[in-house]
């Protein structure tokens, strides 16, 4: 009878677990749906709103789940195994049991406060590592073989159905037909040729886009055409995209993730990992909003790169963080950074604020300019990976947080991140012609985060990192506030010649006040640096500039953000911008 009993109460356990589930993925698919109603409608800030609520839904449909099993009483190790096997049956048959298995493991995770990961009580590995598509629902063809390619292409554009006319549905096709022609010197003629859509249109910040490939006889390459809204709430044809470099930015772990309605998660992702080999599977379901699945898959991918490697874990290259204990893994491209147990004395901040600090970078959009990051907590490592001088770091700065033992070292908690080559350092060896786009690239990044209401507050290069795209990325975050909480300040003019003379200033400052002509004294160390900055983005140094940028995100203004160079956007002879 006792058998039984705990039979019973495993598969009710599972079921609850299994009914929060499916609630957060209706939610989930509630928001991402009316990502179309709000594109229409031009409700940028709404739609901002609904990606922070669509964030938090996970956090909340998990605490539901593990209140209720709380209360059911203790779980033993067997009965976890049980409820593992009930769960295993119970998702069998859903669209996404991948997704599920992350929420089993996340409520694992918070029941047993952090307990060990194993495979015979979590889904340390997927029960479930092939499935198939239901149906042929993913793509939609368009072949041009009686009709004309012109005629294709307006037909893709049409059945976006995007709820909006397009102001000139001719232009826009010429436009794409012209650079394909550009791009794609390889297509010689329509014969042959397909283009294969993905049903389901990707939504983010102003912007639509139909994702999918070409395909051209044996050859293939990827496809995003971008659309969005003028101010008469009409639609025109931004740029087209089909190189794979391109195509990767728009997926990158530095973007605000995607609102992209989809039954069957792993089969879209399957397609664009097809797209884009080199890309991780935890960045692909990141992009789409499916962060912990991300986290979920990282963790498989790590382990799996330590089975294959041999390389060992070792201090990070750059000035060492005040702040952050930062280490690697050169084969798996990645940084974990640890809060460390004291800061310098310049950094008048606690633990719990940096944490918060990074939370909000999760929360925001990252305009392309911030790295994404995953929390983990009583992360393994084996010991034996580890360098003397990383294990001797970790003593003396996160002593804390760093359990070492016979063949483990387990950390606390942890943040991850794409590694990335630092700013300074890249500068420190680059040819004149990569010393321009980088100073470029640096300055736009501060911009654009101002345009969004975020402010780096250490601004230094060495907390910012250079993609293998070129395009320069904060990834720095114990300072980082919200632009419109800081006040801009010109610096007074002395009015003594002892105040002129004064080595400290003679003027009071609050504790938000921020002075940006003082980062001309800071940001570079050689003159020639200063020099060509400064002509680039010498704005940045006039309190105005910040005073203009807070200005705007007060009146509601959410600024253009794309995914592209704006080299690539179309030229159009009347120019439709967005408001």
């Amino acid at each position: 009878m006792i058998k039984a009993a705990n039979k019973s109460r495993s598969w009710s356990i599972a079921q609850q677990i299994y009914k929060e589930f499916r609630a957060y993925r209706r939610g989930f698919n509630r928001i991402t749906l009316r990502a179309g109603t709000r594109f229409a409608a031009t409700d940028w800030a709404v739609g901002q709103a609904a990606s922070r609520e669509r964030l938090a839904l996970y956090h909340n449909y998990l605490s539901k789940a593990v209140v209720e099993i709380l209360r059911s009483g203790k779980i033993t190790i067997k009965m976890w195994q049980s409820i593992r096997t009930a769960y295993v049956e119970i998702i069998g048959d859903s669209f996404d049991p991948e997704l599920a298995e992350t929420f089993y493991n996340s409520v694992h995770r918070q029941v047993t406060q952090d307990g060990e990961v194993n495979n015979q009580q979590m889904f340390m590995l997927s029960e479930f590592k092939d499935i198939k598509p239901v149906g042929d629902n993913l793509v939609k063809s368009y072949k041009p073989q009686s009709d004309d390619i012109v005629v294709i292409i307006e037909a893709l554009l049409l059945d976006s159905n995007l709820g909006l006319p397009f102001v000139d549905l001719n232009r826009d096709t010429r436009n794409i037909l012209r650079c394909l022609a550009e791009d794609r010197p390889e297509i010689k003629s329509s014969e042959g040729l397909s283009l294969e859509i993905v049903r389901p249109i990707f939504f983010r910040n102003k912007g639509a886009y139909l994702v999918g490939q070409i395909r051209y006889h044996k050859q293939r390459w990827p496809l995003a055409i971008a659309i969005l809204v003028n101010s008469n709430k009409q639609l025109y044809v931004d740029t087209l995209i089909c190189d794979k470099n391109d195509f990767s930015v728009m997926f990158s772990f530095t973007r605000a993730y995607f609102m992209a309605l989809v039954e069957q998660p792993s089969v879209l992702i399957d397609f664009l990992q097809s797209l884009l080999p080199d890309k991780k599977r935890s960045e692909l379901y990141a992009t789409i909003g499916m962060h912990k699945h991300g986290k979920t898959e990282f963790y498989r991918g790590f382990i799996k790169n330590l089975e294959e490697s041999d390389d060992q874990f070792e201090p990070a290259a750059g000035i060492k963080g005040m702040v952050m204990c930062v280490f690697v893994l050169p084969s798996y491209e990645t940084v974990f950074k640890i809060i460390k147990d004291q800061f310098t004395p310049q950094k008048n901040i606690t633990a719990n604020q940096v944490r918060e600090k990074y939370s909000i970078v999760k929360r925001h959009d990252r305009v392309g300019r911030m790295a994404d990051t995953q929390e983990f907590s009583n992360f393994v490592f084996p010991r034996h990976r580890f360098s003397d001088e990383l294990i001797q770091e970790l003593k003396e700065v996160a002593s804390s947080k760093v359990t070492i033992r016979e063949d483990t070292i387990v950390i606390t908690h942890l943040y991850t991140e794409r590694q990335m080559t630092p700013l300074n350092i890249h500068i420190d060896s680059a040819s004149d012609e990569d010393l321009h786009n980088a100073l470029d690239e640096y300055g736009n990044a501060i911009k654009q985060l101002a345009t969004a209401n975020i402010f780096p507050g250490d601004m230094l290069l060495k907390n910012f990192g250079i993609t293998r795209h070129g395009r320069v990325v904060f990834y720095d975050y114990d300072e980082i506030c919200y632009l419109t909480d800081m006040n801009f300040r010109d610096i007074p003019e002395p009015r003594t010649p002892e105040q002129e003379m004064a080595s400290e200033p003679w003027y009071s400052i609050a504790q938000n006040d921020v002075f940006p002509e003082e980062f001309r004294r800071f940001l570079f160390g050689k003159p020639d640096i200063k020099k060509k900055f400064i002509d680039m983005h010498g704005e940045i140094f006039e309190p105005q500039f910040w005073r203009d940028a807070q200005l705007n995100i007060e009146r509601g203004l959410v600024t253009d953000v794309f995914p592209y160079r704006r080299k690539k956007r179309f030229i159009r002879h009347q120019p439709a911008e967005t408001k």
